[in-house]
């Protein structure tokens, strides 16, 4: 069944979609299959959901991969054995830009087209193998939150290969806890309090939300949002660290990654001035935790050295996506593997310093060091079908 407003609910495309039966169980002996992404779509009210799917019942086995709204990562390659069912939970936000009666967040012509803003819930189902036999969404009151404020670097990347740490967090978390993300392409500590983004995360913070904050390549040019890193860009962050502890949150600060600079000996150069230093010293004088993200991309990039660390970026010749006429060659933005790694060292930084939401991490995740980061060559993403060569906002 396609979707339609009326009905509420129903795939995006349906052509692709095969619909096969293994057994007679009403709700896991028949399940859909596709060699493409399958995209399903709910219309729900802004809230918290949860979502368990009921995956496999293949003779042959299945290998799923879940993402969400704007390709958010939610499970990883699920894999089934011959006939096997397996269930699978996540907690995902959807979102409205509105506030209030009179007040909403004001955003970009660009993201007006974004799933993350489309009064849906958005499920796309992808991997070697998908199969799904059930979905089930349940609204969720009273769960904690996480939410995420940066640029491009964090926010949810709409589009294929683009991708930021903060769209694949929500694969390491239990579903116990979820994920919003408001951060945006090309904003700043002061933009994002100007559009009304950080107005709406305090609207929604309850007792005991985190409030992550990682800014500082944007903020750093020139212009009207420009602030100076050890006086207007510390008085930024605390405004932000201020707003969150009045609503009873947490909030954490991230030092930006490095861009992808080497110099001659294979070392990265430091384009962002004073910003992480001076970010590291509100820290300390907030009290507030702090993941260095900028000291352990420095490790990552030159772990992978000047020509591997290419992989982690958007770096393509021409002709990998549909209409690419011309190379890629992006040193700030990131691919999936490297937003993958580097979620990976804001979970290993939210361990060693010891952060209350080391709770709601998965179990069992093994300790990640930067300097040896996961072998490319190993690295799996399915790739969603919207993709586009446009590089995000912000450099």
């Amino acid at each position: 069944m396609l979707y339609t407003d009326a009905r509420g609910f129903g795939f995006t495309n349906t052509s692709a979609i095969v619909d096969k039966q293994s057994s007679d169980d009403a709700l896991t002996g028949d399940f859909i299959t596709s060699d493409q992404p399958i995209y399903f779509n709910v219309k729900v009210p802004e809230g918290r959901y949860e979502v368990t799917l009921t995956l496999g019942a293949s003779n042959d086995g299945s290998a799923t991969t879940v993402k969400a709204e704007s390709r958010r990562l939610m499970l990883e390659d699920i894999h089934t054995t011959a006939g096997e069912v397996v269930k699978k939970t996540f907690l995902l936000d959807v979102r409205s830009p509105q506030i209030s009666a009179t007040e909403r967040i004001k955003r970009k012509p660009r993201e007006m087209v974004f799933n993350n803003w489309d009064n849906k819930l958005n499920l796309e189902f992808n991997g070697r193998k998908p199969c799904v036999s059930s979905v089930s969404i349940t609204e969720m009151e009273d769960v904690p939150v996480i939410f995420l404020a940066g640029n491009s670097t964090v926010t949810d990347q709409e589009y294929e290969p683009w991708a930021s740490w903060g769209q694949m967090l929500p694969r390491f978390l239990k579903p116990e806890i979820v994920v919003a993300n408001f951060a945006e392409s090309g904003e700043t500590l002061r933009s994002f309090k100007a559009e009304n983004r950080l107005t709406k995360i305090l609207s929604e913070m309850n007792v005991g939300d985190y409030l992550f904050i990682e800014f500082a390549h944007n903020d750093q040019k020139p212009g009207g949002a420009h602030v100076e890193p050890f006086t207007t860009y510390k008085d930024e962050l605390k405004y932000f660290i201020n707003g969150a502890r009045e609503k009873g949150g947490k909030p954490v600060l991230v030092t930006s990654m490095h861009r992808r600079n080497f110099d001659e000996n294979g070392k990265i150069i430091n384009t962002l001035d004073q910003y992480p230093e001076a970010m590291r010293q509100t820290a300390k004088e907030e009290n507030v935790p702090l993941i260095d993200l900028n000291g352990m991309s420095k490790e990552f990039y030159e772990a992978l050295g000047p020509e591997d660390s290419k992989k982690a970026f958007v770096h393509y010749p021409a002709g990998t996506f549909p209409a690419q006429e011309k190379p890629l060659a992006d040193n700030t933005h990131f691919n999936p593997y490297g937003a993958y790694q580097l979620a990976k060292c804001i979970v290993q930084g939210i361990k060693e310093q010891q952060i209350d939401l080391v709770k709601f991490l998965i179990d069992d995740l093994p300790v990640y060091d930067p300097a040896k980061p996961d072998n490319f060559a190993d690295f799996y993403w399915p790739q969603s079908l919207p993709a586009s060569t446009v590089k995000p906002e912000g450099s």
